[in-house]
This record gives C-alpha cells, structure tokens and sequence, in this order.
C-alpha cells in the first residue's frame, strides 16, 4: 500500500491499474479501459470500478468512453509502482537467478510492500 506525501492511500490493487496505465502509454497515444482489462487479464466492470476510484482520488480523468489520462500526481505514482517493479524483476533475475516468468510474478506482490529505501540498495548493489 502506497501513502504519498499528499496522505493519498492506494491499495496494491489500485498501484496495479496505475503501473498498467503508465505502462500502456508508454507504447500507445491513448488508454482505453479495453486496454487496461487485456493489459491485466481481469473484467472491463473490474476496470471501470477501479478508474472511478482513480478519478475520484485526482489520478486520473476519464469520461465515459473515453481515453483514461493520468494526472501528474497519477503519473509520478504509477512510474514509480512501475521503476519499483523493474527493479525488483531484474533484482530477481540478475542476483537470484530466477527464471523470468517466476520473477515477475515475484516482483507482483514484492512492488507493493517494499520500501523506496530498500529499492534503492538493490539499485546500487546491482550497479556495483
């Protein structure tokens, strides 16, 4: 769970549908909720509920049927979920010799729970 220095409380599941967002428009000119759903294999409602939540909380603006645009505050937040992420995967991968496909699993449900501190010592002692 995410606490930012703006008190905003996102849960690992909301972190998730950020980094999807940041991710998905890194390739593509505009995010669709279609886009999120295939991105994270789960339900176009699923989506629909979280982008809401998103929205209320100043993430992101969306209309109905519209493109999902994240704010500046939900763009910080989803590259940081999803720098956390990288990071992990190549920890895992690169140190721990995990396969591919076990490390971003791993790197999942490690993103959510890890500290920016301890991020930042796998940072460096992969680059040492």
């Amino acid at each position: 769970m995410l606490v930012d220095n703006n008190d905003i409380c996102i849960s690992g599941a909301l972190e998730d549908y950020l980094e999807a967002i940041y991710s998905i428009s890194k390739t593509k000119s505009s995010v669709r909720i279609t886009d999120i759903a295939l991105h994270l294999g789960i339900s176009k409602p699923s989506v629909n509920r979280a982008v809401n939540t998103l929205k209320k909380q100043g993430l992101v603006t969306h209309e109905p049927y519209g493109d999902i645009v994240l704010t500046e505050r939900g763009r910080e937040l989803g590259e940081d979920v999803w720098r956390k992420h990288k990071m992990i995967k190549q920890f895992l991968i690169n140190v721990l010799r995990l396969p591919e496909s076990e490390a971003e699993r791993e790197a999942c449900q490690i993103e959510h729970n890890i500290s920016r501190n301890t991020v930042e010592k796998m940072k460096s002692f992969m680059e040492n």
